[in-house]
């Protein structure tokens, strides 16, 4: 009984190569980025990796459910937790993502998103305390100034990055809004946009709702910034999204 109150008895330290078929993605064999669960089975994915393969196909890559007949990308969701642990047991790997997206909007001439210039600001103080062995003696008053701090470079209802959005429908069985210009954050979803339509137009429920871009009907966890960069194709213009009766109400 004496053994098991040891706390040296029970540490056993695992491998990242034991646990490495846990979190990384089915179908890059990469660690997991932007961590995407299938609603149906729970199998996670790359959220880039799974939207591209679901363009094609409405089954699960893992074990061949099938998620949905017409809109399997509607039936998946972002999975933080897992993306969170992902980071915590990958050294370097949450800086190095946040980097190469800097990278890669700088590269097309667009201005970096604030979510992640607040994530990169955020992640290399951290990464340096922990080379300089400070994490475990930090000072109270530091950490609680450092806390506030943080919460005023993460204020996204004020810094994070804008979209201009026009919403317009396109069926008669809808009114139209009374005023379609709103400008909201990128990191809101297509589900956001579906309550927010619904509110205004007084329906019943939000899901009776499809938004489309280019005629495509978007799934119901893409954030605005996700569709501004795969769909959009005028990427100086106001994003413009139709929104009309689920297909199956028709």
């Amino acid at each position: 009984m004496a053994a098991l109150g040891n706390p040296e008895m029970l540490t056993r330290k695992i491998k990242l190569w034991d646990i490495n078929a846990h979190i990384t993605c089915r179908l890059c064999e990469g660690y997991l980025i932007d961590a995407t669960t299938v609603t149906e089975c729970l199998h996670t994915f790359c959220r880039s990796c799974l939207v591209k393969y679901l363009e094609e196909n409405n089954t699960c890559p893992t074990c061949r459910i099938v998620i949905h007949q017409s809109h399997p990308l509607q039936y998946i969701g972002h999975d933080r937790t897992m993306q969170d642990i992902v980071y915590k047991l990958v050294p370097g790997l949450q800086e190095a993502e946040m980097t190469k997206q800097r990278e890669f909007y700088q590269k097309l001439g667009m201005e970096v998103p604030g979510d992640i210039k607040g994530e990169l600001c955020n992640v290399k103080p951290h990464l340096d305390s922990q080379r300089n062995g400070d994490l475990k003696s930090e000072d109270p008053a530091n950490k609680e100034a450092g806390d506030e701090k943080a919460e005023e470079d993460n204020d996204y209802h004020r810094s994070d990055e804008q979209v201009s959005i026009c919403l317009e429908c396109n069926s008669s069985k809808l009114r139209g809004l009374k005023r379609k210009w709103i400008r909201c954050s990128a990191q809101a979803t297509v589900l956001h946009l579906k309550k927010f339509i619904a509110k205004k137009l007084n329906l019943t429920s939000f899901n009776e709702l499809d938004i489309l871009c280019n005629e495509e009907i978007l799934g119901k966890d893409h954030t605005l910034k996700f569709v501004v960069v795969t769909r959009w194709r005028f990427k100086k213009s106001p994003l413009l999204l139709h929104y009309r009766p689920k297909m199956d109400l028709l």
